[in-house]
């Protein structure tokens, strides 16, 4: 999906299906923190994870109360400094927590521009990865742009983001089936949109 046929669609969803859309993103990159988190022994994974079911229990509708904005806080605390942290792995872990603030943010202020962030910003993130593991200095721009967008991986983004807006859009209104469908959609069994899983 392009970019501005992505940006015409969100124009048009509701608040919850923003918030919707964002948070399957953001649990989708969900793992890239975790196992940087771990492995790197930094930041709280455990406290975003609580943050993202909090969002996803507001979605469902579940009676649980959480202070959005005092989790913006907490979430933002788990950025990751990338002039500190100068491996590969803290790139997409920073683009999870980025993320995840955005769709609080979407939270507190339905915004389909920052909504269009997180879609792109997951685009971004896949696209880095694939440039960092299969690109060499011998590949032109335009090779490099072509490998990017024939990529399996990113197809495989675009079409989850597809899937998303299809199911978020077959709804006048959020339901726990759908959530839990949508969740479990995004949760990927642990795998990120790079592939990456923190199942030990």
């Amino acid at each position: 999906m392009s970019d501005q046929s992505n940006a015409k669609q969100l124009a048009q969803l509701k608040d919850w299906q923003l918030t919707a859309f964002s948070a399957a993103l953001s649990e989708r990159m969900f793992p890239n923190f975790a196992l940087f988190s771990r492995l790197v022994e930094f930041g709280n994974a455990q406290q975003l994870r609580q943050i993202l079911n909090g969002i996803w229990d507001r979605l469902a509708n579940t009676g649980a109360k959480m202070n959005f904005e005092v989790q913006l806080e907490k979430a933002e605390a788990n950025l990751p400094d990338l002039n500190e942290f100068t491996m590969y792995g803290a790139l997409p872990a920073n683009d999870a927590v980025v993320a995840l603030c955005s769709t609080i943010n979407v939270v507190l202020e339905a915004d389909a521009s920052e909504v269009a962030n997180v879609a792109n910003l997951s685009r971004e993130c896949v696209a880095t990865f694939i440039e960092v593991s299969e690109a060499d200095d011998q590949i032109s721009d335009e090779e490099l742009v072509r490998m990017i967008n024939t990529h399996e991986m990113m197809e495989q983004e675009d079409d989850f983001q597809e899937t998303v807006l299809e199911l978020i859009t077959s709804a006048a209104k959020p339901n726990k089936a759908l959530i839990g469908q949508l969740r479990e959609l995004a949760h990927n069994e642990g795998v990120s949109n790079i592939g990456i899983s923190d199942d030990r």
